[in-house]
């Protein structure tokens, strides 16, 4: 059984758990990451109805605890990696805010135009947007079962492996967890559109 990540717990007691291996620097970025996101996202929720900064914390957890991720720019990019997607955010607010290295990671996991395009061009991004992409779709794969629509369930899945599961090759840990999670949900791969 797949490893999965729980952004229910809220950012306080994902703090506290990484207090240990997180400088207090990187804490504090953090804080300004989680504090900018949640105010832009505000009340969204995800398909399954809960709080979308439940997501972008399991995503930060994925990189911490599963990657031992330390670099706060990535850590930052991945609580940030759809507020110019999903809210009226720009990568300029981002980027005066958080530097540039922040609003190019987010910019790349960013979908903007056509769907197979960004997905192809996550190809050439750097490995650090690839970190951060990874592990947002880990987030929103780990319980893909629970996706209100069965037709996106089969959908999402084969999305996944064929474009997010090659982006794990060479890194152990997504590698072994996609590995993992495509076996698990293979039955997704003969559902029609429809679902069935």
């Amino acid at each position: 059984m797949t490893r999965t990540f729980d952004g229910s717990v809220g950012w306080a007691a994902l703090r506290e758990r990484f207090a240990d291996r997180l400088g207090t620097g990187t804490l504090a970025a953090l804080d300004d990451a989680v504090a900018f996101a949640a105010e832009r996202h505000g009340d969204q929720r995800r398909p399954a109805g809960e709080p979308y900064l439940e997501h972008l914390l399991e995503a930060l957890e994925v990189l911490v605890d599963a990657t031992g991720e330390r670099d706060p720019d990535t850590l930052r990019a991945a609580v940030l990696h759809d507020v110019v997607e999903d809210t009226p955010a720009t990568v300029g607010e981002v980027r005066e805010r958080f530097g540039d290295r922040v609003a190019e990671l987010v910019g790349w996991v960013t979908k903007s135009g056509d769907r197979d395009a960004y997905l192809a061009s996550l190809r050439d991004a750097p490995d650090a947007a690839i970190a951060v992409k990874l592990a947002d779709r880990v987030s929103n794969v780990q319980r893909l079962r629970t996706h209100p629509r069965p037709a996106k369930r089969a959908s999402y899945y084969r999305e996944t492996v064929a474009t997010i599961v090659p982006l794990a090759a060479g890194r152990p840990w997504f590698e072994e967890w996609y590995s993992a999670w495509q076996a698990e949900h293979a039955d997704l791969a003969d559902l029609d559109r429809d679902g069935r």
